[in-house]
């Protein structure tokens, strides 16, 4: 007999129905939302997740746990925080809002690494650092268990022998049960990989750095190595400060109540560069009946190692606009010209001599090389 107490347990007369001797006959994802694996892990995550910076500061508790709950009810499992965002605010207000019975639904994604008080062991990825951050922020979650806990900066003043072998004994302890990284460089995740794997403790399953269609250099080698090697790809900006949106518009003063009326950093996204293109998109996009931002997610969705992709939601509505990017599907066509639009500078990591005398040792940016030959460019 299914012990309805029990979590993920079947109960009432439609789930009886689902009982079988070897278990429950499978269901449909609640909202159609899909499900990937992290990387080659056995870990399975929304492919829209839960950007969990704004709880504690634009949002406030209420409207954060609001959040929580609709993205729960839409299928969404995946919550991305880290023991930084507002100092453990974040945090605490994630552990409030999954209190209870909800809890066995998420995947909770927080991160360490950055300062958290003013000793000097409050910071960085030392065995004493990483194991004084994972004990505060289990009781900020208010769990006994973080589901990838992920190092937030490399600290390229500790071994990361010493880093693993932290989160290995954390992991033996169930404390956690996946590790991830975020901000590497691809040489430091392929050193944390292989020394991993020569230790013989678990390594990084997934990798969350900065990509989205107005920024794309992670591409050329942190996308393929993470490919060849099973790492689940997920990227924080995903719309670019907002400016992958139909809010925002080029020389028209931001909307007041927005976070980009209010950020220090809006400025730094507005460049000449970034709106020529964004103009582009967002005209391909209405072409298509699209809207911007939901066009920006299901083509991160797209990319060959992305897992998840994690957007911030200031209420329910804009979670469910994010859900609606699993139904757009693109063309090769479409991604062409999405290429042509984007990838508008040289590839600088190529010699230009190279590309005259010995085209056939270059091996440039594949997705650069036909955006060029679709302008007609040499």
């Amino acid at each position: 007999m299914t012990d309805p107490t029990l979590p993920g347990a079947a109960g009432g007369p439609a789930d009886a129905a689902r009982v079988t001797a070897i278990g429950l006959t499978a269901s449909a994802p609640a909202h159609g939302m899909q499900y990937r694996h992290v990387g080659r892990s056995g870990l399975r995550a929304s492919a829209i997740g839960v950007g969990c910076f704004p709880f504690g500061g634009f949002l406030d508790e209420a409207a954060s746990h609001r959040v929580v709950h609709a993205a729960l009810d839409l299928g969404i499992n995946y919550f991305d925080t880290a023991n930084s965002y507002g100092v453990g605010r974040s945090e605490e207000i994630l552990g409030t809002a999954l209190a209870g019975s909800r809890r066995h639904q998420a995947v909770i994604a927080t991160k360490f690494g950055n300062r958290m008080a003013d000793g000097p062991n409050d910071v960085g990825a030392s065995r004493i650092a990483v194991i004084r951050a994972c004990e505060a922020s289990l009781r900020r979650l208010r769990t006994d268990h973080i589901d990838l806990y992920q190092l937030h900066w490399p600290d390229r003043a500790t071994p990361i022998e010493e880093t693993l072998r932290a989160l290995d004994d954390l992991v033996r302890a169930g404390k956690v049960r996946y590790i991830g990284a975020s901000n590497l460089y691809e040489w430091e995740l392929c050193e944390a990989l292989f020394t991993a794997r020569a230790l013989g403790v678990p390594g990084f399953i997934s990798a969350q750095d900065f990509h989205n269609l107005l920024y794309r250099d992670i591409e050329k080698r942190m996308e393929p190595f993470c490919v060849k090697h099973g790492i689940g790809m997920t990227a924080y900006f995903p719309l670019a400060g907002g400016m992958l949106t139909d809010t925002y518009q080029r020389g028209v003063p931001m909307p007041a109540g927005t976070r980009a009326a209010t950020s220090p950093s809006t400025a730094s996204w507005h460049t000449p560069r970034n709106w020529a293109v964004q103009e582009q998109l967002a005209a391909f996009a209405r072409e298509r009946g699209w809207p911007l931002a939901r066009m920006a997610l299901a083509w991160m969705l797209q990319r060959p190692a992305t897992f998840t992709v994690i957007a911030g939601a200031d209420n329910p509505a804009q979670l469910a606009d994010n859900v609606a990017a699993l139904a757009i599907r693109f063309t090769p066509e479409d991604l062409l010209e999405i290429d042509r639009i984007t990838l508008v500078e040289e590839d600088r990591t190529v010699a230009p001599v190279y590309r005259t005398l010995r085209p056939e040792k270059v091996y440039e940016f594949e997705a650069m090389q036909r955006a060029r030959t679709h302008r007609g460019e040499p």
